[in-house]
């Protein structure tokens, strides 16, 4: 056996062909977490010339190697020999024209897995061999269109953003895939071809833009929609400035300026307790208890039945309650500063925090004590403050926060250090004759999970093991925290696949359950600071005293590897939107935005979750170690914002686009409108000469400002003239697509299957939703294996549908469920309709 607190991938040898973010940040992920990471650039340098390569590369050897020669063929042949995982993310078949063949590869060694993070999808034959830079895959996929409520409103479309979410997205699903086909290996054998499309790694990143619940109550639409439908209906142009904006936000969902002049951000919406809280802490909530704020004890009670307008805990407050409360919460606002309110929310344990920039997010003191940032001498750079782990296991997360930094090798020394790895390894999966052959079944069939999870992060981790055949058990308090909006309408996202049991665990009585069930299940898994581990018994302790040898996966707001000043503070995605700088640089720093997609930092935090789980499986099976692992949305945050997310002596400023008008990086990558619409050139000064070449646009060379030349000259063709001409010339650009056209051109009829055949985009329709709603989603398709199978996830069931056949499960009798029921310790359902309406 190994030590217990060896990192967990130690022993793993990968071979890392990536270039620009993608390829490269997954092979760091492994790095960080013991592998040992070869990573090879062509003989011209990185193809993407940017500081955050000392980031990407950091725990690497990095050589050199020129595969168009024969050569440096047989030196890259000589490294994959020596490796476990293999990781390219270029067009689909440049590696092969280049001589290096996957299915060859594994052909001859089945143990291998390989890793393809195309920008498109190898089978998506329309873009397939596009130029896929990071701003062409999100203009096609959506991303840049209908940018949220806010931009619609203001009349901002197409918009840009500089955060890299496809690569950030995609590092998360291929990182989960490399681990969990190894985990697989060692039962069989044998490896796994995956690939992971960036553009359709994105679009399960913005799943919760893209799903349309036909017939949705009108208690669901915020003061935003109904704008935004009644301009549309009066024919009124979509011109709102954004201080007129503000009021159309919840008061518990929107930004305050403080007594520094720096502005504050409050996300109570949802939860009767935290509204509460915030309107005690700012001294509000008895006078407006006096005026009448009412107070619905059941919110999952159809409006009608009410015995009030509206409801304290309630999202969206109707227009009159919210300008009576955002009159009074801006006059409180101004008499503390941000980092003063900052204090009163986190120790009240009320979601809100301060607005602050990227700058300030890295060199935030609770950042750099828990691990989120951390320090490594790059040799270029010298000190250098980068981002912590994506996702670590406690027991070993100290041995992380010391990253060597990337180091520049021959290819001897590389060979060397990947064959001293491969002799040390102590082999007990199958080899030779004794592999396997491909099951056709998920990587994780046979695992059963206990999920105490709630609203985004939590429950998207534990829905993401079940396209891959995890057996999920979905537990809820009989009382529901969240109203309908958080605690139903979200989990038509992340409650697939799962069946649910409500049980108050909180009672003696539930309390044993919940003992039968932990004892029934190989993971529990839940979002919560760590405060609340041992009043829940789910300290590491009380937990192996229940089911020895249980895992148990935590996600939460704030926390790093080490304890900080913040790490019990409690919050969601927006919060850590605004606090690490990507509202500031959204909306620009005077007046910050919410990133326009629901879920940016809550689903790749899912994701995360989903990727630590899989790595505390693999430690657990390689080594007898139980372990606890962790990942944050603060983790997240510093995925999403790799371009900027890190800070040395002498860096330039951070100064990178920002604020609403600013619609591209610089004059050669940017968005132009055409004849008929937009398009996103995203060239870079070195393509100048390919430029001239294309027709209409020879003047450039000679233009005395190339961005004056380029608005003009665009709007001379429409937008698919200059889409071919540039595609023709290998430059990067694309017309931008809203996600509305996607889902007119790739929805199905939901078949059973995930989409991977349909190419970058697949949607399905579930006509016999059990919520009675006509529901489009996004499929589960981004990650492929080429050996084993992905799981079309039924459609979400109702909160307690399945609580009797749970209990049963663990040995309750029909007499006994039926009492269970009778004095709430359980429940069947949170309200008669499945989405109150």
């Amino acid at each position: 056996m190994k030590q217990e607190n060896q990192l967990p991938l130690s022993g793993v040898r990968v071979v890392d062909f990536g270039q620009q973010i993608a390829g490269p940040a997954v092979a760091m992920i492994l790095a960080d977490l013991g592998a040992t990471v070869v990573h090879v650039d062509p003989p011209t340098g990185p193809q993407w010339d940017h500081p955050a390569n000392a980031v990407l590369n950091r725990n690497k050897s990095c050589l050199s190697v020129d595969l168009k020669t024969a050569s440096g063929l047989a030196q890259a042949f000589s490294l994959i020999d020596q490796a476990d995982v293999v990781i390219e993310n270029f067009r689909p078949g440049v590696m092969k024209k280049l001589g290096i063949d996957f299915e060859q590869l594994r052909t001859a060694r089945p143990e291998l897995v390989t890793l393809s993070l195309p920008g498109f999808a190898s089978n998506d034959q329309l873009r397939r061999e596009w130029k896929a830079t990071e701003a062409v895959v999100a203009a096609t996929s959506g991303a840049f269109t209908d940018m949220g409520f806010n931009r619609v409103l203001m009349g901002l479309n197409p918009s840009f953003s500089p955060l890299p979410l496809g690569s950030a997205y995609a590092t998360t699903l291929a990182a989960s895939s490399v681990v969990m086909a190894l985990l697989a290996r060692e039962k069989t054998g044998r490896g796994d071809t995956i690939e992971v499309p960036i553009a359709a790694a994105l679009m399960e990143g913005l799943s919760y833009n893209s799903i349309v619940i036909e017939g949705m109550p009108d208690r669901y639409k915020t003061m935003r929609e109904e704008e935004i439908e009644r301009r549309k209906a009066a024919n009124q142009p979509m011109d709102v400035s954004y201080e007129d904006l503000q009021e159309y936000l919840d008061p518990f969902y929107r930004t305050y300026e403080c007594a520094d002049g720096r502005m504050f951000y409050v996300v109570c919406p949802s939860h009767r307790n935290h509204a509460k809280r915030c309107l005690q802490a700012l001294g509000l909530y008895e006078q407006l208890v006096v005026d009448g704020l009412p107070d619905v004890e059941d919110l999952y009670l159809p409006i009608a039945e009410w015995k009030g307008e509206t409801s304290i805990g309630v999202y969206p407050l109707p227009k009159k309650w919210a300008d009576i409360i955002s009159v009074r919460m801006k006059e409180v606002f101004l008499t503390k500063t941000s980092t003063e309110w900052g204090r009163v929310f986190g120790e009240g344990q009320i979601p809100g925090a301060p607005h602050r920039t990227t700058q300030e997010w890295v060199n935030d003191e609770h950042t750099n004590a828990s691990g989120l940032i951390v320090e490594v001498e790059d040799p270029e750079f010298g000190l250098m403050k980068q981002p912590g782990p994506v996702t670590w296991l406690e027991e070993s997360a100290e041995q992380m926060l010391s990253p060597r930094p990337r180091k520049k090798v021959s290819f001897e020394q590389a060979l060397a250090e990947l064959s001293a790895v491969a002799k040390q390894e102590v082999v007990t999966r199958p080899q030779g004759k004794d592999i396997k052959s491909a099951s056709q079944k998920g990587w994780l069939v046979g695992l059963k999970v206990l999920d105490l999870t709630n609203v985004i992060a939590g429950p998207h981790s534990t829905a993401f093991l079940g396209r891959f055949g995890a057996d999920v058990i979905k537990l809820d308090p009989v009382t529901p925290f969240y109203d309908p909006l958080i605690g139903t309408l979200f989990s038509f996202q992340t409650g697939m696949g799962k069946k649910s049991a409500l049980v108050d665990i909180t009672s003696p009585e539930g309390k044993e359950a919940f003992h039968r069930l932990v004892r029934s299940v190989d993971m529990v898994v839940i979002n919560a600071p760590e405060r609340q581990m041992k009043p829940l018994g789910l300290d590491h302790d009380s937990l192996q005293a229940i089911n020895p040898g249980v895992l148990f996966c935590r996600l939460d707001c704030l926390g790093g590897p080490r304890r900080g000043p913040k790490t019990d503070y409690i919050g969601y995605d927006d919060i850590i939107q605004a606090n690490s700088g990507i509202m500031s640089r959204f909306g620009g720093p005077e007046t910050p935005e919410e990133h326009a997609h629901l879920g940016t930092l809550d689903v790749n935090c899912g994701f995360a979750g989903g990727l630590g789980m899989a790595v505390s499986l693999y430690h657990q099976l390689k080594t007898g170690a139980v372990s606890r692992a962790r990942t944050s949305l603060s983790a997240i945050t510093n995925l999403a914002q790799v371009s900027f997310a890190f800070d040395y002596q002498g860096r330039g400023p951070f100064n990178e686009p920002s604020g609403r008008e600013v619609l591209g990086n610089h004059a050669l990558s940017h968005f132009y409108q055409t004849g008929d619409g937009w398009v996103f050139l995203d060239a870079n000064p070195s393509e100048l000469a390919k430029l001239t070449g294309v027709e209409g646009l020879a003047g450039i060379k000679d233009a005395e400002n190339t961005a004056e030349f380029l608005t003009a000259t665009f709007k001379t063709a429409t937008s698919d003239y200059w889409v071919n001409v540039l595609h023709a010339a290998n430059i990067a650009a694309a017309r931008p697509l809203s996600i509305e056209e996607l889902r007119e051109s790739y929805t199905r009829e939901a078949d059973g299957k995930v989409g991977t055949d349909k190419g970058s985009y697949a949607f399905s329709v579930y006509d016999n939703h059990p919520s009675g709603h006509r529901v489009t989603q996004i499929d589960h398709y981004s990650i492929r294996p080429a050996e084993a199978s992905v799981v079309a996830l039924t459609p979400t069931e109702q909160f307690g549908h399945s609580t009797r056949s749970i209990l049963a499960d663990i040995g309750y009798s029909e007499e006994e469920i039926d009492t269970m029921l009778a004095t709430r310790i359980a429940g069947e359902a949170w309200g008669h309709e499945y989405l109150p309406g």
